[in-house]
């Protein structure tokens, strides 16, 4: 899942693989909604996710070993801790949880607000906003608010709360590791992150009983199998390479489009392979929130 924004300050440059990353960042990221949704057949929230980013974080460490990359410093693992913790734990662990309750695609949606908590964050910790940031905000929340009275959300309390919570954690870690809490250069930084955040994934599973279930669901069904490949793959090794790449070599607003695409395609995904039901007025919510999105991206001052 992935739904990152941190780092936005990096200068853009000439970028010969733009278009593909951004593909892998559009459909990939939009994709893995549904993807949670389908793992959870066999293997719970917390679970599901901390095997899959503990298994990615290792296998793009033991990649930048091989490759003889320069490792993290102590100072930048405590910041992977704290800031995986947050993002990957908190963030990523409740939405696996929301998905139990609510559609894959109105998660998605409810995430695209993410660019504007990032932006509310960032006021909070002294970050004084555009006019156009500050009403992005405002229009983004409205957004939110029609979006939680709609059926889906008014029946799922516990899941509400769930995604509620899973976006102020990621939007805070992502605030952090941009101006207080720096990862290591490159893939080690990202793959620092994967390993703690996981690490924290897997004790909550612990705490909660999960394994048990993960036990009595066996033999797992292949579908859920097929989806947590995916997930190590496509999700966390291959989306977070492409966005990383983004990061160095584009725009701000291009690297950050996803926020646009991935509530669509997860929409459109859960109602065509999961039969999720959309209503008018939940679609009008999103539209509402992208609305906020978009003038967020507007307002940011050039950097």
């Amino acid at each position: 899942m992935t739904f990152a924004l941190s780092h936005l300050s990096r200068p853009a440059k000439a970028a010969p693989l733009l278009i593909p990353a951004l593909l892998a960042c559009y459909l990939v990221w939009g994709s893995t909604y549904l993807a949670i949704r389908f793992a959870l057949v066999s293997f719970p929230p917390f679970f599901q996710m901390g095997t899959r980013f503990l298994l990615a974080g290792a296998l793009l460490m033991t990649w930048v070993v091989v490759r003889k990359h320069k490792l993290p410093t102590l100072r930048a693992w405590r910041n992977a801790f704290i800031v995986g913790s947050l993002m990957l734990g908190g963030g990523l662990g409740l939405v696996a949880s929301a998905e139990v309750h609510i559609g894959s695609g109105l998660i998605a949606a409810f995430i695209a607000v993410v660019p504007i908590m990032v932006s509310a964050w960032g006021f909070l910790l002294g970050q004084r906003p555009t006019r156009l940031e500050a009403l992005g905000m405002v229009v983004g929340l409205g957004g939110v608010l029609m979006l939680v009275q709609g059926a889906s959300f008014a029946a799922a309390p516990i899941g509400l709360a769930c995604i509620a919570g899973s976006t102020i954690l990621w939007s805070l870690g992502s605030v952090l590791s941009t101006e207080r809490l720096p990862l290591a250069d490159g893939p080690a930084g990202f793959a620092s992150e994967m390993l703690c955040g996981g690490a924290v994934l897997v004790v909550l599973s612990l705490a909660l009983g999960e394994p048990q279930q993960v036990v009595s669901n066996w033999p797992w069904q292949p579908q859920a199998v097929l989806a947590w490949v995916y997930l190590v793959t496509f999700g966390s090794l291959i989306a977070f390479s492409a966005y990383m790449y983004l990061l160095a070599h584009a725009s701000p607003a291009v690297a950050t489009s996803y926020a646009f695409v991935n509530p669509l395609i997860a929409i459109f995904l859960g109602a065509f392979f999961a039969g999720e039901q959309v209503t008018g007025g939940e679609w009008a919510a999103c539209i509402v929130i992208l609305a906020g999105v978009f003038l967020i991206f507007r307002g940011k001052p050039a950097t």
